[in-house]
């Protein structure tokens, strides 16, 4: 039977750790850290998103700048307020709440290249990408940087595994395929295209599995002790959430895995708490 690691407990222990480091600045007379937020329209999941952002920053010391703009808003007006966070020196992060509003001509691609990568806790603009790449300190996207400190929690050392990676999107899948190999793993990554899927995912001591199907990995694309860490979020019809791992079954043969939910999910926002305070210190 795999041992259960709970995404939720280990982002409890380290937003305790960072609500401790900020008190600590701030008992120095220091100004909090400062998140800029930018959510265009009122796409109700964004909004959601959002909300659960602010009372996590909050719940820490730091303090969050929201700029709600209307569905209607041009580049041009996204982009003048993407610069006054750039030029805000007390603006240690930026993050722009994607996917943005369709039809009206906004250009994600630009406007993720405008934030100053020294602010970009999204790590999407493209030289924190090349930074990554490199193996040099940068910002990595969230989802990731959890991704590997559940990994850690798990007493997985990456040195010399074999690791799978389904998915392949700029968000997950090729972020933490690079972190692992950084930390020295064999890496596939595995998309649409892949043929034999099964016989490749069951030969991974590490499986992340990122592609949005409810539970699509069965036990018989699991090795037997496998890390297994499900990013998939998937609502089923009877209202539950479910991950792209057939969890129950998958929990017979992996040794150690993520339930969903409460696995990967909190590691998320606690991973932007994480890339603000570096933003942060980096200023000090």
């Amino acid at each position: 039977m795999a041992v259960v690691i709970y995404g939720s407990e280990l982002s409890r222990r380290l937003k305790e750790e960072m609500k401790e480091e900020i008190a600590g600045y701030l008992s120095k007379g220091m100004r909090a850290p400062r998140l800029g937020v930018i959510l265009v329209g009122d796409n109700p999941a964004s909004v959601s998103y959002v909300r659960g952002k602010k009372k996590a920053a909050e719940a820490v010391g730091i303090s969050l700048k929201l700029n709600h703009m209307p569905e209607d808003t041009s580049q041009d007006e996204l982009e003048q307020a993407i610069t006054e966070l750039n030029d805000d020196p007390e603006i240690d992060g930026i993050l722009i709440q994607l996917p943005l509003p369709k039809g009206h001509g906004l250009d994600e691609t630009k406007a993720i290249q405008l934030v100053d990568p020294g602010k970009d806790v999204d790590g999407l603009h493209p030289v924190n990408v090349g930074l990554l790449h490199s193996g040099l300190d940068g910002f990595v996207p969230c989802t990731p940087i959890g991704i590997m400190q559940i990994l850690q929690e798990m007493g997985c050392d990456p040195d010399g595994k074999t690791a799978v990676v389904v998915g392949r999107s700029k968000l997950v899948g090729a972020p933490v395929a690079r972190l692992l190999q950084n930390a020295n793993a064999t890496v596939t990554v595995c998309h649409s295209h892949t043929k034999d899927l099964k016989a490749t995912c069951r030969n991974a001591d590490i499986l992340v599995a990122a592609i949005g199907r409810p539970k699509y990995f069965t036990a018989d694309y699991i090795k037997e002790g496998a890390y297994v860490v499900d990013v998939g979020v998937n609502r089923l019809e009877d209202g539950h959430l479910c991950g792209d791992v057939d969890f129950e079954a998958a929990q017979n043969i992996a040794g150690a895995i993520t339930p969903v939910p409460k696995g990967v999910g909190p590691m998320t926002i606690c991973s932007l708490l994480s890339n603000t305070l570096k933003a942060y210190r980096r200023k000090l």
